[in-house]
C-alpha cells in the first residue's frame, strides 16, 4: 500500500514526523486465524510527500519499519516465542542486514558464566540464550566510536516462584519487548547508515515455575564474578541485564553502553504510559537522548541516580541484593543495581515499562506492545560520530 501526502512547509523533523505517524498509525497487530498470520491492516509501504526531501522521506519509513518489527516480535504469543525462537529471529536479521551473530546456548553459558541468565531461565522448558549482533559502517576502525545496546528480553514472565495474580501475566508476552528493539534498530543500522559500531545484545529468557526454578535467598554469580541475592524472582529483567551488561564492560570495550528494558512497575506508576524515565552517568548522554527523543515522539524525563539510595541494595550474604524492599523509588534502585554491572563506562538506561506497551488503540499506537524506544534510538545513533 502507499500514502502520497501533501506537506505543509516545515523542517526535516517536521516531515519525518509527518511519514512515521501515516506508517505507523495505519499498522495494526497481526492474528492467527484460519491457520496462518494475517496483517492486521494495511501498512503503507510507501510514502510519498510532496514537498519533503526524498531522503528525508525514506529514512522515515525505514525508521517505522524497525519500530513495526519490533512491534510484531513483542506481540507474538508465548508458546510460539522463547529464546531460541528469538534467537533464530536473530540469525536471520543479521543474515539479511550484513550483521555478526553469536548465539550462546545454555552450554555456552554455564562454561561462560553467565549466572544470572541461567538462574532466571533455570525453571522453563526453553532454556536462556544470550545473542551478540555487531554492525559496523565501511572504513570504521579503531577510532570510531562503538555504542552497545542491551535488552531485556523476558520471553514471559510468571514471575517465577512469586507468581504475578493472573492479571499480571496477560501482558507478559511483551516482556520481552527491549530486546526486540534492540534486535529492530540493529537491523536497520545498515539501510539508515549509522555512522558508528553498534553491538546488540539481547539477554533472552523466560521466568517460570519448575522445581528448578531459581528461589527468593538464593546468590547468583553474575558474569565476571560479582554475586547478587535474590530479594524477589519477580524482579528477573534486572538479572539477566546485569550479565550482558558485565559482558559489554569487560569484552566489548564500548565508548557507550545503553540499555532498555520493561523493568519497573514503579516507573509505570510515576509517568503512566507516555513517556519513560532515562538515567544517565552524565548530563551530556542524557540530553543527547532526550533530544533524540523528543524529535521522534518517544519522550524521555532526567531521573537521578541516588546515589544515598544505594544502601538499600546492601546484602549480607552477597555482594549485592537486587532489589530495595520497602524504600520506594523501586525505578531508581533498579538502575542503581544496573550501575554496578557497567564498570567506569558512560551508560544509560530507558525504563520503558510505561510506554513499551499500550492499553488502547489510539495515535500512533495499536494495543500491545509498541515498539517505543527504536526510532529514538535509531535518531541517536545517527547524529552520532
Amino acid at each position: 500500500d502507499h500514502v502520497v501526502v501533501l506537506a505543509p512547509p516545515s523542517d526535516e523533523a517536521g516531515h519525518a514526523a509527518l511519514v512515521e505517524g501515516a506508517v505507523l498509525g495505519g499498522w495494526a497487530p497481526t492474528r492467527w486465524t484460519g491457520g496462518e498470520w494475517t496483517a492486521g491492516a494495511e501498512v503503507a509501504g510507501e510514502v510519498v510527500v510532496v514537498g519533503a526531501e526524498a531522503d528525508v522521506v525514506e529514512r522515515a519509513v525505514r525508521r517505522s519499519v524497525a519500530t513495526l518489527v519490533a512491534r510484531n516480535l513483542a506481540n507474538t504469543p508465548s508458546n510460539i516465542k522463547n529464546p531460541a525462537w528469538m534467537a533464530r529471529q536473530a540469525r536471520t536479521v543479521a543474515s539479511r542486514s550484513g550483521l555478526d551473530v553469536r548465539v550462546w546456548d545454555e552450554s555456552a553459558l554455564r562454561k561462560g558464566g553467565f549466572g544470572g541468565l541461567l538462574a532466571v531461565g533455570g525453571g522453563s522448558g526453553t532454556p536462556p540464550r544470550l545473542v551478540q549482533l555487531r554492525w559496523a559502517p565501511d572504513g570504521a576502525d579503531a577510532s570510531t566510536p562503538h555504542v552497545v545496546l542491551v535488552g531485556k528480553g523476558i520471553t514471559f514472565d510468571s514471575g517465577g516462584l512469586q507468581v504475578k495474580p493472573a492479571e499480571g501475566m496477560l501482558a507478559m508476552k511483551t516482556d520481552m519487548t527491549g530486546s526486540a528493539i534492540v534486535l529492530a534498530v540493529l537491523a536497520a543500522c545498515r539501510d539508515l547508515e549509522v555512522p558508528v559500531k553498534v553491538t546488540g545484545l539481547l539477554a533472552l529468557a523466560e521466568n517460570m515455575v519448575d522445581g528448578a526454578a531459581y528461589r527468593p535467598g538464593d546468590v547468583v554469580t553474575h558474569y565476571g564474578g560479582r554475586t547478587t541475592e535474590i530479594g524477589n524472582t519477580d524482579a528477573e529483567g534486572r538479572i539477566v541485564l546485569a550479565d550482558a551488561l558485565a559482558y559489554a564492560d569487560a569484552e566489548l570495550d564500548p565508548d557507550v553502553v545503553v540499555d532498555i528494558a520493561t523493568l519497573t512497575g514503579a516507573a509505570r506508576v510515576a509517568l503512566a504510559r507516555t513517556m519513560a524515565p532515562v538515567y544517565a552517568t552524565d548530563d551530556d548522554l542524557s540530553s543527547q537522548l532526550r533530544e533524540a527523543g523528543e524529535t521522534a515522539g518517544e519522550t524521555l524525563w532526567p531521573f537521578p541516580l541516588v546515589a544515598a539510595y544505594r544502601r538499600a541494595l546492601e546484602s549480607d550474604v552477597a555482594d549485592i541484593n537486587h532489589i530495595g524492599p520497602s524504600v520506594g523509588g523501586g525505578s531508581i534502585t533498579a538502575a542503581l543495581f544496573l550501575q554496578e554491572f557497567v564498570g567506569e563506562r558512560r551508560w544509560a538506561h530507558l525504563d520503558i515499562a510505561g510506554p513499551g506497551r499500550s492499553d488502547v488503540d489510539s495515535g500512533v499506537h495499536a494495543k500491545g506492545g509498541t515498539g517505543f524506544g527504536t526510532r529514538l534510538l535509531l535518531r541517536w545513533l545517527e547524529g552520532l560520530r
